[in-house]
């Protein structure tokens, strides 16, 4: 998952991936793998969500990765439909992608497998840095 992560542009060590994958496994959300012959070919991190305006809780996909020499095998397409399922048995009506903009090709992505463009997404630190 780590090595998964550097091709991304993320470092982050093992036992650290390991650690925040039990912290969102422990919270309201998953993470699910695609294995092929080797070293994970891609995962996908889910999140749900109570809302105000929403009877039914949403579900936010924060990372999507597929390795780059295992694009275009269908395999976030499958992610994709992994991620829809557990979102659906988590009681969910809707699934959005939060990682807008960090990954060139994904809005291309998003709007093939069905997503629809739903405005931007701003961040703001709760902690002063520096």
């Amino acid at each position: 998952m780590s090595e998964l992560l550097r091709l991304a542009g993320t470092e982050i060590a093992p036992h650290e991936v390991g650690q925040r994958l039990e912290a969102v496994r422990q919270g309201s959300g998953t993470a699910l793998v695609a294995l092929t012959w080797g070293p994970p070919s891609g995962m996908v991190v889910l999140h749900w969500y109570r809302a105000l305006l929403s009877a039914a809780p949403r579900a936010q996909v924060s990372l999507l990765l597929v390795a780059p020499e295992e694009r275009r095998r269908g395999i976030g397409r499958l992610l994709v439909k992994a991620a829809a399922q557990a979102a659906r048995t988590a009681g969910c009506d809707a699934l959005e992608v939060a990682a807008t903009g960090v990954q060139p090709d994904l809005a291309g992505f998003c709007l093939a497998t069905g997503f629809v463009t739903a405005g931007p997404c701003y961040l703001r630190p709760l902690r002063k840095t520096g």
